[in-house]
């Protein structure tokens, strides 16, 4: 649901042609900012036990404190045995929309590309997983079910990939989120903003006051929203070349001179916005909801993340998507895609070991014992937690890599989430008070949103898709924020009496919240699944369950690159101190949610290729509809080509040779 564009990279980009770069030497001179590790475990679930609205919670592990016996995997999604050794231009670790994006579209550039997947299913958190009951099947989300922009060509990243792919996902469409709230229900109308407008005038304290100040935030924020129509993520880069591939915004930029003095506004958090021109207690509450999706309230967030909002969520043809199918239909059609340009997806393979000499990544070592063999380069869409765990303890690395791979450990992530799946009998169910699959629970807006107690989702996909269960039953996702505490489950044993009963007592707020809605959900049970952060750490394969990084908009995420000299940009590079080695993924800008993560993966793949490959592919797209015309970088790419063509790809992820392995 969250994610953004913006063309005013660019104007920083252009003072280094290799601004997300990190220094090889920088973490011997980095400012160590991090705790000791009794003093966050003590924070992590300290801070959870009493929230309040103002406060931020982050949580941080150090990862060199790791237990050396390896954490189980969730019964029935492999045991990670599988795949051969081989050499390859690109290996890709794991198939979340990052990885499979990063994939595909390099196998389109013309690599030859294997992604490695530890599960059986590819995917990452936009997940499926059935369940017979009865004689019939039953299937339920594990990971993110709202969605905007899938329906037809639009800005959203992952639906440009699909299209540039050449790849079709059948979707249902709906046009509202449910709120159950302290107050009452209500819901918010995507597509209209006089209906917005509407309700702010019927829910909130002071209705003309509040659709005053919401008009007021959106001038304020309009020249950077207009930048979502001026440049993609897609056109973006890691190396000089991007001047060449953002060449389109030049007329954007240059019309709009004041884009850079909002440049470092993109980055900082939103509440410094909001606080100097939204007073209504129910306005704020809407602007913190619609920021929790990337892991943070409005205090936290990236300004970034409001503007798609504030320019595509109020046009008459926006709507939200059901995948036909599952969310798993997502990584599918990425499957597809890599697979059709002759790339291959190896599931059931886990990568123990990302292989470095001579201070370079020149393959992976998988669980099995055999090797495969990378020329180009590896891509972690792994988090940065496991990532740095498949650099592993024994072999020699870089001068500087060490450091880097300590502090990258100690990241500040989200917390965990817990998950309640439910299969109910829909005989005679009357739903006809509620419009729409999605909602969203509050409890208490006194409460942090980041609470897994206070806020949680719950999705009912079974109302637009009746592939998903058998005719008369629904299936019913409830998950809660990601700011569940690790601590108090990692003490317990899985299926152990105990452990049961910290499962019902974590879940009953999850129960409640389905009850909002359907008061006899517990009497039309079909069956249940409780989903614990260590179930969902086994399952996903994400360490102690996270959500994601968590590093809060307003300062520099460290090893950010030359950039965090000039903005506060809060993700980590996507390259690291090891040559050939990058990343991409929800950990990476920018940022959490499925678009965002595909568009990390198609930074990533372009940066591997030199840029004329990119303004071909930019070029190819910019045909397929009207809607993507923008993506072509205009005649003044040309202008930039012969300077910085010689460049790209960047030097430390260049091969002598240039042809594919056979």
């Amino acid at each position: 649901m969250k994610y953004f564009q913006t063309a005013l990279l660019l104007s920083v980009l252009a003072l280094e042609s290799d601004a997300f770069a990190p220094s090889k030497f920088l973490s011997q001179r980095s400012t160590k900012v991090f705790a000791t590790v009794e003093e966050t475990t003590n924070k992590n679930v300290a801070q959870t036990e009493d929230t309040n609205r103002d406060s931020i919670m982050t949580f941080s592990y150090d990862m060199s404190m790791e237990p050396k016996y390896e954490k189980p995997t969730y019964p029935g999604t492999g045991n990670g045995l599988s795949g051969d050794s081989g050499e390859y231009d690109v290996i890709v670790i794991g198939s979340g929309m990052g990885g499979l994006a990063c994939g595909a579209l390099s196998a389109k550039y013309g690599d030859k590309v294997l992604v490695l997947e530890s599960h059986i299913k590819c995917g990452g958190s936009a997940h499926t997983f059935s369940r017979m009951h009865n004689g019939g099947k039953y299937s339920f989300e594990v990971g993110p079910s709202i969605f905007e922009g899938l329906d037809r060509p639009s800005l959203n990243p992952l639906r440009m990939i699909f299209d540039i792919l050449g790849e079709k996902m059948p979707v249902k469409t709906y046009t509202g989120l449910g709120y159950w709230t302290p107050t009452g229900y209500w819901r918010f109308p995507i597509g209209s903003k006089s209906s917005f407008e509407q309700l702010l005038m019927e829910q909130a304290e002071d209705g003309p006051k509040a659709v005053e100040e919401w008009n007021q935030l959106r001038a304020r924020l309009k020249t950077l929203g207009g930048s979502t129509t001026a440049v993609s993520l897609l056109n973006l880069r890691q190396d000089a070349g991007f001047l060449a591939t953002t060449a389109g915004s030049l007329p954007f930029v240059m019309t709009h001179p004041d884009v850079f003095l909002d440049l470092p506004l993109t980055f900082d958090s939103l509440h410094k916005t909001v606080d100097k021109i939204v007073t209504v207690p129910f306005l704020r509450n809407f602007i913190d909801t619609m920021c929790i999706f990337c892991g943070f309230p409005a205090k936290g967030a990236m300004t970034a993340h409001m503007l798609y909002i504030l320019e595509r969520f109020f046009e008459e043809s926006a709507c939200y998507s059901v995948p036909i199918g599952g969310t798993c239909e997502m990584g599918n059609t990425l499957q597809r895609g890599l697979e059709k340009f002759g790339g291959k997806l190896q599931l059931n393979a886990h990568v123990d070991e990302i292989m470095v000499e001579n201070g370079r990544a020149v393959g992976v070592r998988l669980k099995n014992g055999k090797v495969v063999k990378a020329r180009k380069a590896v891509v972690s869409n792994a988090t940065p937690f496991d990532t740095v765990k498949m650099l592993g303890t024994e072999q020699e690395l870089p001068l500087g890599v060490q450091d880097w791979k300590k502090e990258l450990g100690k990241l500040p992530r989200h917390g965990a989430i817990m998950h309640l799946f439910l299969a109910i009998d829909a005989t005679d169910l009357d739903l006809s008070h509620i419009d729409d699959p999605a909602h969203l629970v509050v409890q208490d807006w006194g409460r942090s949103l980041q609470d897994s107690q206070n806020l949680c989702s719950f999705f009912i996909p079974s109302l637009l898709d009746k592939s998903l269960c058998p005719e008369g039953k629904h299936v019913i996702h409830v998950y809660s924020s990601g700011g569940e505490p690790y601590e108090p489950w990692e003490k317990l044993t899985p299926g152990s009496a105990e452990y049961e009963a910290y499962k019902e007592k974590r879940a009953e707020v999850l129960w409640q919240a389905v009850e909002r809605c359907i008061p006899d959900v517990r009497q039309r049970l079909e069956f249940s699944i409780i989903g614990s952060p260590l179930a969902h750490e086994a399952f996903l394969r994400r360490d102690r369950g996270t959500y994601g990084m968590a590093w809060a908009a307003g300062t520099s995420a460290p090893y950010a690159g030359m950039l965090k000299n000039i903005l506060p940009f809060p993700f980590p590079n996507f390259k690291t101190p090891v040559d050939g080695l990058l990343r991409c993924g929800d950990s990476c800008f920018p940022g959490i949610g499925t678009p965002s993560a595909a568009a990390s993966g198609a930074i990533v793949s372009s940066s591997l290729h030199p840029v004329k490959k990119h303004i071909e592919m930019l070029q190819e797209a910019s045909k397929i509809d009207p809607m993507y015309k923008f993506l072509d970088p205009g005649f003044m790419a040309n202008v930039y080509l012969p300077f910085v063509g010689g460049l790209t790809p960047s030097p430390e992820l260049r091969v002598e040779a240039t042809e594919s392995v056979n």
